[in-house]
């Protein structure tokens, strides 16, 4: 069975920044759509930015939106979340997704990596 395998998560001071990675079990399996979600504790899991397999096409959630970016590396059929001017607020379990098509359910999820920003 196909699996999103993440890493990259751990302990960060406010204002630094980390870079999650995220990759198909299966190096020659990909899907069109990859995103990253969040989910803080006592909150809902929350959507962060998504790219677009082929074109590179990124679109993110107005609270991430000019601190994090989104990239791939096909060659490694990976897809990484830099996080920069981190916040505690960021706090959370960060995790990855894929999606054969837009309007598609997101079928394919990583285990989660934990990322803590402290203040």
């Amino acid at each position: 069975q196909v699996q999103l395998v993440e890493s990259g998560g751990g302990l960060v001071q406010a204002g630094g920044s980390l870079r999650l990675s995220c990759a198909f079990s299966e190096r020659t399996f990909t899907t069109y759509l990859r995103a990253w979600f969040r989910q803080a504790p006592g909150k809902e899991r929350e959507f962060v930015g998504r790219i677009t397999w082929g074109s590179g096409r990124t679109y993110y959630a107005d609270s991430v939106k000019g601190r994090f970016a989104i990239s791939r590396d096909e060659a490694e059929n990976t897809v990484y979340l830099q996080m920069n001017s981190l916040k505690p607020e960021d706090t959370a379990v960060y995790y990855c997704a894929a999606a054969r098509a837009y309007g598609l359910p997101w079928g394919y999820w990583g285990q989660g990596t934990q990322v803590t920003v402290s203040s």
